[in-house]
């Protein structure tokens, strides 16, 4: 452990794991502004960092200890204990560990350790959204290999087309669609020869387990909501989510993200009171719950829900809104008076790029190109040379990132195209260069 100084008042926000650079920046900009004299500490387990004096620049302090052993938990927090002031997580990865945390913390707002687990457990989480309300819930069923048997029930249970996951990742990780049994029996035997090992690179400690949904289909929203202590919601804006499925790709990775969103003001009603029931049912409070929600011809259903901020949430509502949604989080827990501003200022979208083809990274076209446009706020390569690029339901994740903003909706759409139309992922294949084939003019 390495420390700067720390003073005898609950004034240490800690983070299992770490946080994005603007939201970091916004707490530290907010404590000064106020006068708070907050001090920020991450904390991680000793098998994930080896180096923690790396994020010595960011935060005041690092801590580390080992995660598997409560009595070493205890000891590397009792010199802290009397000067926490809030406990967050904010990656879905650091979940499982927040929960062994909470424990040790017994003072402070936090979510249940049960709350956490049925909400990072899509099986659980199913269970508890057909007890609460059976018609926000699409039909499920678990499986456990890929026989016939298997199958026939899977046919019996939920029917075609369906959709199967794994219940403990998030991103879109090994998620496919099937629409016959030819394609459920290739998929769940695809999924079961890679799972452990998805598991494993995901940081998942707890038993792999496959889920089959019945697909639904409609328009994907998502909303961040912050739940204090006694259970009351405060709700962010709506986000559209397009899928990489709209976009030609045989995946169900969120390629596009945009708010705000056109969504009636009824429409939005209805959409906060399944969300609520979803919150509810899996007894989240003193947390911000992530909430996916598909529109369809019988109303809204739930996909699943997180209890963390959504990816890009950070960026997305601090441009369209003005709102500093990680300092939301933070106040939420302290508990503090929230800073939610509804005047829309302009409009904003997050894309994530994959390539089209799955191979070794060979280059990428058009990113000089793309950070021209007017929109354009921040971008960001993910993968090296070299690297192996994947599909998000066979355990991969995107190249690139964009996020982009302009008060004018209409110029934020043309440039999405434009980046659209520029940015090019080529990959390899051994010793062969695989890239989209056009086909010839005759």
């Amino acid at each position: 452990m390495t420390q700067k100084d720390t003073k005898p008042n609950k004034n240490i926000i800690l983070v299992v794991g770490s946080l994005y650079q603007n939201g970091l920046k916004a707490i530290k900009e907010y404590s000064k502004k106020n006068k708070l004299n907050w001090q920020i500490a991450y904390l991680f387990d000793n098998k994930d960092y080896k180096n923690p004096e790396e994020f010595l620049n960011q935060v005041d302090f690092v801590i580390t200890t080992d995660m598997s052993s409560n009595i070493k938990i205890a000891n590397t927090l009792k010199p802290y204990k009397k000067n926490l002031l809030v406990i967050t997580c904010t990656n879905e990865v650091r979940i499982q560990q927040l929960k062994k945390i909470i424990p040790h913390v017994p003072y402070l707002r936090t979510p249940t350790e049960s709350s956490l687990e049925w909400s990072t457990d899509k099986l659980l989480m199913r269970k508890r959204l057909f007890n609460y309300d059976r018609t926000i819930s699409p039909k499920y069923t678990l499986v456990k290999n890929a026989t016939k048997k298997s199958i026939k029930k899977i046919e019996e249970r939920v029917g075609y087309p369906l959709v199967v996951k794994p219940t403990g990742l998030a991103a879109s990780v090994l998620i496919s669609i099937c629409y016959h049994e030819e394609e459920l029996q290739k998929v769940l035997k695809s999924t079961f020869r890679k799972i452990k090992q998805v598991y494993k690179e995901r940081g998942r400690e707890t038993e792999p387990q496959v889920l089959v949904e019945e697909f639904m289909e409609g328009d994907t929203y998502s909303v961040d909501c912050y739940v204090n202590s006694r259970g009351k919601i405060y709700y962010c804006p709506f986000v559209h989510v397009k899928t990489g499925q709209s976009i030609g790709f045989d995946d169900f990775f969120g390629y596009r993200q945009m708010t705000p969103t056109l969504l009636e003001k009824e429409d939005i009603g209805s959409a906060q009171e399944v969300a609520k029931k979803a919150i509810y049912s899996l007894g989240l409070r003193s947390t911000t719950a992530h909430v996916e929600l598909m529109r369809t011809t019988t109303g809204w259903k739930v996909i699943e829900v997180g209890p963390r901020i959504g990816g890009f949430r950070d960026s997305l509502y601090r441009f369209s809104y003005g709102i500093e949604h990680t300092v939301n989080d933070i106040l939420n827990r302290i508990p503090q008076k929230l800073i939610i501003p509804t005047k829309i200022q302009g409009y904003s979208a997050a894309l994530k790029f994959f390539a089209l083809k799955e191979g070794n990274l060979e280059k990428i076209v058009g990113i000089k190109k793309v950070e021209e446009l007017e929109s354009l706020k921040t971008s960001k390569v993910l993968k090296k040379i070299g690297n192996r690029c994947t599909y998000a339901k066979n355990g991969g994740t995107a190249v690139l990132a964009l996020v982009l903003f302009n008060k004018d909706r209409s110029k934020l759409l043309a440039d999405i195209r434009r980046a659209e139309q520029t940015i090019k992922i080529e990959t390899t294949n051994g010793n062969k260069k695989t890239k989209k084939v056009t086909p010839k003019k005759k």
